[in-house]
């Protein structure tokens, strides 16, 4: 296997990861959420924050260092179209990603605390997970247009 094989298996490795992760974590987080049930929230928000740390974080980490060795190894410029264009979605997909990781905190510990007190959920949870689903909608089309413009290079 040569290098550049070996870099491009871990950066697809990486976009899989993002949104397999993405994917499960927006599932689970509204599954959990329709319940209603601040304990059944409260502990699938906590693995939630679990896995986005884990392994969200590592794969978004891992991305530009292989995306970058793969423009080495390819003598790639970074002026082409569809790299540009996906650099730019992976800086929007990030600034909607990284307050969603705070919210899920915040719609954990609200789900905590309402359990710890036997009461419903607060208004400001509802609030709060308003705004992840809105931020998570942005943030994963952009991780899915990068995944397309990775396998086409349209432009």
């Amino acid at each position: 296997m040569t290098l550049y094989f070996l870099v491009k298996y871990l950066h697809v490795l990486g976009a899989i990861v993002i949104l397999g992760t993405g994917t499960g974590i927006a599932f689970f987080m509204l599954m959990a959420h329709l319940s209603g049930e601040a304990a059944f929230i409260a502990r699938t928000a906590q693995v939630v924050v679990i896995a986005d740390m884990l392994f969200t974080l590592s794969a978004v980490l891992l991305q530009p260092v292989t995306g970058g060795m793969l423009m080495m190894l390819s003598s790639t410029a970074l002026t082409e179209g569809w790299i540009l264009t996906s650099l730019v979605l992976y800086a929007l997909a990030g600034l909607f990603w990284v307050p969603v990781i705070f919210m899920q905190i915040e719609l954990r510990d609200l789900a905590r605390a309402a359990e710890a007190k036997a009461q419903p959920l607060p208004l400001r949870y509802f609030t709060v997970f308003r705004r992840w689903l809105l931020c998570g909608i942005p943030g994963f089309g952009a991780v899915m247009a990068i995944l397309w413009l990775m396998i086409a290079k349209p432009f």
